[in-house]
C-alpha cells in the first residue's frame, strides 16, 4: 500500500514538473498566416510527446515529437488567400498517436485567416499608434478608427509590447486583434495604412506584426556576439533604456523569429543621427542576420524602409540628418531587396519640432506601393521616387531647344554663360512644376554654399539625352562645384514627379 502511494505520488509529481502544453501568443485566435508557403507554427511540450496539427482548410495532419528542449516546430502548407475563417486543431499525446490513443490536451484556434503578412520594426514613428501620442496626433485618426469597421474581416495587428532583456528569450506577449474601432486606435499607424492599402489592391487579408520601441537604435535590434564585433560594444549611447543595445533582440524580436511573413518593414533613423557610416554597415548587418532567423527560401525577404523625417535635430540648418537620409537611399541601392520611401515632402513647417510627423497614411501608402509593384506584379502603378543621376554643365546659348508646356523658348534666368542640368531617374515624363523650385543650392570653389534658381526644361535633340531635366544656374557662384538639394536637417521637399513621389534629397559632395 505504501508503495503504491508513493508511486501516486512520483507520478503526480513528475506530471507537475513536466512541461505544459503551450503556445505563443502570437500563434493562436485570429491570426494570419502567410499564403501559399509552409507556414511555421511552434509550441511547448513534456519532452517525448507528441503533438499533433490538423488544418480545417485541407484536413490535413502533421504530427511532430518534442525534443528534450521542450519546444517543437512544424510547418503547415497554407492555400490561397481568402477571407474563409479557418481553424487549427493542436493535440498532445504522451506517445505517437494512434487510432484510440488518449489525448492529453487538446486546443483551437478559431478565426486563422491566410493572405500576406509583414513584419513591422523600429522606432517611435513606426510605433506611433493612429491614436497619437500626448499632444502629437495621427492626420485623420477619427476616420480611420471609424472606418475600420470595413476591414474588420481583412486586417488583424499583433502588437508587441515593449520588453528589452539582458538574455535571449523564447516567448512575448503580443495578441492578433481585429480591425475595428474599439483596437484600431492602438494600431501602428504606418503599418495598418500600409495593411489597408494592401487589401485594396489585392483584395486578401493582411496581418501586420509591430514590433518597434520609441528611441531604439539600430543597435538595440542587433545580438550580442554581433554588438561586440564593433568598436563601441555593448555601451548604451545614453543612459535611457530604450539606448540599450540587444536588449530589443533579445526581448522582443528572437520569440518571433521564424513565424512566416511576406516581407520586413524598418522606420527608423533618428537615434543614429550623426553616425551614418556606422549606419550603413550596421543596418545592413540587421537585415541580413534577420533574414537567416526568419529561414524562408532564399535568404531574401524584402525590407522597405522609410526615410529619416525633417527635424530640427538641434541645428535645422546642419546636414547630419541629411546624411543619415544618403545612407539609407545608399544602403537601398546596394542591399539586394530593399527599398527606401522619401518623406521629405509629409511634413508641416510647425513640426520642425515634432519627431512624429502627422502624416503616416502616406507613408504607408507608399511603403505598399513599393511591395506593390516589387513583390506582388502591380502593373501600371509608380513606386519609386526621381533621383539624381548626373549632371553636365553646358553652354547657356548651345543652340539646343528648350521645351516648356509644348513652346520652344529661351529660359535663361539671370543670362548665365553656363547652366547646369541635372537627371533623375523615375521622371522620364517631368516634375510637377516648371518654376518656383525651391530647395536646391550651388557650392562654389570657396565651398560656400549659395540659393540656387532652378527650373524644368526639357529636350529631344542635339542633347546628350532626350527627355525632361532641371536647370539650374547660381549667379553668386562663377565656377559651380557641387550641388544639393533638400540637403539640411529641417528642409521640406516641394519637387515631385508626376505621380506626386518625391524627390529624394541629395549632394553630389563627397
Amino acid at each position: 500500500m505504501t508503495k503504491k502511494i508513493f508511486s501516486l505520488v512520483a507520478t503526480l509529481l513528475a506530471t507537475s514538473f513536466a512541461q505544459a502544453f503551450e503556445l505563443p501568443e502570437i500563434i493562436g485566435d485570429d491570426m494570419v498566416l502567410q499564403q501559399q508557403t509552409e507556414a511555421k507554427l511552434w509550441g511547448w511540450a513534456a519532452k517525448g510527446h507528441y503533438v499533433e496539427v490538423t488544418t480545417s482548410w485541407n484536413g490535413k495532419v502533421y504530427t511532430v515529437e518534442t525534443p528534450k528542449t521542450g519546444r517543437w516546430d512544424v510547418k503547415v502548407e497554407t492555400p490561397a488567400a481568402s477571407y474563409e475563417k479557418h481553424t487549427i486543431t493542436l493535440r498532445e499525446y504522451a506517445g505517437k498517436p494512434k487510432k484510440n490513443s488518449e489525448v492529453i490536451e487538446e486546443k483551437t484556434l478559431n478565426g486563422v485567416l491566410v493572405g500576406e503578412v509583414w513584419f513591422c520594426s523600429g522606432q517611435s514613428n513606426m510605433e506611433m499608434p493612429i491614436g497619437g501620442f500626448w499632444n502629437c496626433p495621427t492626420e485623420g485618426a477619427n476616420e480611420a478608427i471609424f472606418s475600420s469597421s470595413r476591414y474588420t474581416d481583412a486586417v488583424r495587428v499583433v502588437t508587441v509590447p515593449k520588453v528589452g532583456t539582458e538574455t535571449v528569450q523564447d516567448r512575448v506577449g503580443g495578441k492578433w486583434e481585429k480591425a475595428e474601432p474599439a483596437n484600431t486606435a492602438r494600431f501602428t499607424a504606418c503599418g495598418y495604412f500600409f495593411a489597408t492599402t494592401l487589401v485594396d489592391a489585392l483584395n486578401v487579408p493582411v496581418g501586420i506584426i509591430s514590433c518597434a520601441w520609441g528611441g531604439s537604435c539600430v543597435e538595440g535590434w542587433l545580438p550580442k556576439d554581433t554588438l561586440l564585433t564593433y568598436h563601441d560594444g555593448l555601451t548604451p549611447t545614453s543612459d535611457a533604456d530604450y539606448h540599450r543595445k540587444m536588449v530589443m533582440f533579445n526581448g522582443m524580436l528572437a520569440p518571433l523569429a521564424g513565424y512566416t511573413i511576406k516581407g520586413f518593414l524598418w522606420n527608423q533613423g533618428e537615434s543614429n543621427v550623426g553616425r551614418a557610416e556606422e549606419y550603413i554597415q550596421r543596418f545592413t548587418t540587421m537585415t541580413k542576420l534577420w533574414r537567416k532567423m526568419w529561414n524562408q527560401p532564399g535568404d531574401n525577404l524584402p525590407i522597405y524602409t522609410v526615410e529619416l523625417p525633417p527635424y530640427r535635430y538641434g541645428d535645422a540648418q546642419g546636414t547630419w540628418g541629411a546624411e543619415l537620409r544618403a545612407a539609407q537611399h545608399t544602403i537601398a541601392n546596394t542591399l539586394d531587396h530593399c527599398g527606401c520611401v522619401c518623406t521629405s515632402d509629409l511634413i508641416y513647417e510647425h513640426e520642425i519640432d515634432q519627431i512624429h510627423g502627422a502624416k503616416k497614411k502616406e507613408i504607408g501608402q507608399r511603403l505598399a506601393y513599393l511591395a506593390l509593384t516589387r513583390d506582388y506584379g502591380v502593373q501600371g502603378l509608380s513606386a519609386e521616387a526621381p533621383e539624381y543621376e548626373y549632371m553636365e554643365v553646358v553652354d547657356a546659348n548651345d543652340g539646343d531647344k528648350v521645351v516648356i508646356a509644348g513652346t520652344a523658348v529661351e529660359n535663361n534666368h539671370g543670362k548665365a554663360d553656363k547652366v547646369v542640368r541635372m537627371y533623375f531617374t523615375n521622371s522620364n515624363d517631368g516634375f510637377d512644376r516648371m518654376s518656383g523650385i525651391e530647395g536646391f543650392e550651388a557650392q562654389g570653389p570657396d565651398g560656400t554654399w549659395h540659393k540656387a534658381v532652378v527650373w524644368s526644361s526639357s529636350a529631344w535633340q542635339n542633347v546628350k539625352r532626350q527627355g525632361c531635366f532641371l536647370t539650374l544656374i547660381c549667379p553668386e557662384v562663377s565656377e559651380i562645384k557641387n550641388i544639393r538639394y533638400c540637403y539640411r536637417n529641417f528642409m521640406i521637399g516641394r519637387l515631385h514627379n508626376l505621380r506626386g513621389l518625391p524627390v529624394v534629397p541629395f549632394t553630389t559632395e563627397k
